[in-house]
C-alpha cells in the first residue's frame, strides 16, 4: 500500500512509509507533551522534501520505497496568523529548516472567521486595520465552519493537511455552534480525506475534552496517537501511545511495538526509544 510520510523518520520506518493516503490522524495529548511539536515537525519535514533536498537528506533521510511526499502542505489555523506558527516551529526545529520549508507550506489563518462574532477587538485579530470603506465592501466574514470546509475542498487533493486545533473549535460551541455541528465535520473530513487520498492531522488538547467529545473525534478520525507526560524519579519524559490507526495498528501489533520514547532536537520531533509490549 502506498504511504505519506508523517515526516518523523524513525516512525516512518516502522510503519513502512508513513500513513496510508485518506488517512485523518487525530494528535491528541497534554499540553507540552509532543502533539503540537509532531504537526510542526510534519509540516515542516514534507514541505522541506521539495523546498530543499540536501537539507531533507540531513535531518530525514531517505524516503521508503513505498512512499512519497505529498503534493503539497497546508497548515490551517483557527487563531494565529503565519508569522505566529513560524515563529513557533523555530521554537521546535533548527531555523535552516523552517526557513528553507516555509516557502512550500501553504497557511490559512481563520481568526478573523473565528473571531469575528467574539467580543475580541478586531484590530487584535485583523493583520491590518480596514477603513469604514473597506469594511463595508468586504461585509461579514463566512462561518468558521464554512471556511474552513471551502478551504479543504479546493486544496486537499493529494495532500497533507495540519489542523490547529479542534480544541479552539470545541471552546466555540454555544447558542451559535453546536458540539454536533463540530462533530459532524469531523465525521465528514474523514469521509472527503479518503476521496482526496490526502493526510489530515488534527490537533487537540486532551484537558479541553469530556471523555464523550474525545471519543466522538476518535470514532471520525482513522487513527489517534495520543501524547503524554511520563515521570520517572526526578524526571518526565515525553511518551506517544497508538490508541488506534485502521491500516497501521496490526503492523504494531504483530511487532509488539505500540508506545514510543520521544524527545524534540533540532530536527524537530523525534523517537527516542521504543517500547515494545509483549
Amino acid at each position: 500500500m502506498a504511504r505519506l510520510p508523517f515526516g518523523v523518520a524513525r516512525l516512518d520506518s516502522i510503519l513502512g512509509g508513513g500513513a496510508p493516503p485518506g488517512s485523518v490522524v487525530l494528535l491528541a495529548g497534554e499540553a507540552g507533551a509532543g502533539a503540537r511539536e509532531f504537526a510542526y515537525t510534519s509540516a515542516a519535514m514534507n514541505a522541506l522534501a521539495r523546498a530543499d533536498e540536501e537539507l531533507f537528506d540531513l535531518y530525514y533521510g531517505d524516503i521508503d520505497a513505498d512512499a512519497s511526499v505529498p503534493e503539497s502542505v497546508h497548515y490551517i489555523s483557527f487563531t494565529a496568523d503565519t508569522g505566529a506558527i513560524t515563529r513557533e516551529m523555530g521554537y521546535t526545529m533548527a531555523d535552516e529548516i523552517v526557513d528553507a520549508a516555509v516557502s512550500e507550506i501553504e497557511f490559512r489563518d481563520l481568526s478573523p472567521e473565528y473571531f469575528q462574532l467574539s467580543p475580541v477587538p478586531r484590530d487584535w485579530y485583523e493583520t491590518a486595520t480596514a477603513s469604514i470603506t473597506e469594511l463595508g465592501d468586504r461585509g461579514e466574514y463566512e462561518d468558521v465552519l464554512t471556511a474552513f470546509g471551502d478551504y479543504l475542498s479546493e486544496h486537499g487533493q493529494g495532500s497533507l493537511v495540519c489542523i490547529d486545533s479542534v480544541t479552539d473549535l470545541v471552546s466555540m460551541v454555544s447558542d451559535d455552534t453546536d458540539w454536533s455541528d463540530v462533530a459532524m465535520v469531523m465525521k465528514g473530513l474523514k469521509k472527503a480525506a479518503y476521496e482526496w487520498d490526502a493526510l489530515v492531522l488534527v490537533l487537540v488538547n486532551t484537558d479541553a475534552l469530556r471523555d464523550r467529545e474525545f471519543g466522538t473525534l476518535m470514532d471520525a478520525a482513522g487513527g489517534t496517537l495520543q501524547f503524554s507526560w511520563e515521570s520517572g524519579g526526578s524526571q518526565r519524559a515525553r511518551t506517544m501511545f497508538v490508541r488506534e490507526f485502521r491500516g497501521v495498528l496490526s503492523r504494531l501489533e504483530a511487532e509488539n511495538i505500540v508506545r514510543f520514547e520521544t524527545e524534540i532536537h533540532e530536527g524537530g520531533f523525534d523517537i527516542s526509544d521504543v517500547r515494545k509490549i509483549r
